[in-house]
């Protein structure tokens, strides 16, 4: 839901006009489809039924990932955001640049437990 509040943030404005508002939300949409991917894979026990897949180790790097891309994202994202440009654009900016340093955090703490799931599994 966060994710989806920083890329419906983000689309609700004149985003195209400034490349590094592409960047995030190109980093949003596809964090949250892949999110969507997996919460399905899991919610439906689909992962039971292809266990060649290292479902923790594929967890561990999707979680890294988006928790590195998202805190660059995030940090684009608060740059970007000046007074000089449109009010609704600062509003609609400044608050998905706040919402998308929560989602880095959930991120940052998902990749721990990831992190910690893995490492329970190596050492089986």
């Amino acid at each position: 839901v966060l994710g989806l509040l920083v890329w419906t943030l983000i689309a609700g404005t004149e985003y195209f006009l400034y490349p590094a508002f592409g960047w995030v939300m190109f980093v949003a949409v596809f964090y949250w489809v892949l999110t969507i991917f997996f919460l399905i894979i899991y919610m439906t026990m689909t992962y039971t039924r292809i266990p060649q897949v290292p479902w923790t180790t594929v967890g561990l790097c999707f979680n890294g990932s988006a928790f590195i891309l998202y805190l660059i994202a995030a940090i684009v994202d608060a740059s970007s955001v000046t007074k000089e440009l449109d009010s609704h654009n600062y509003n609609s900016w400044a608050a998905s640049s706040f919402f998308a340093f929560v989602v880095t955090s959930c991120y940052a703490g998902n990749m721990y437990f990831s992190f910690i799931s893995w490492q329970s599994r190596t050492l089986q």
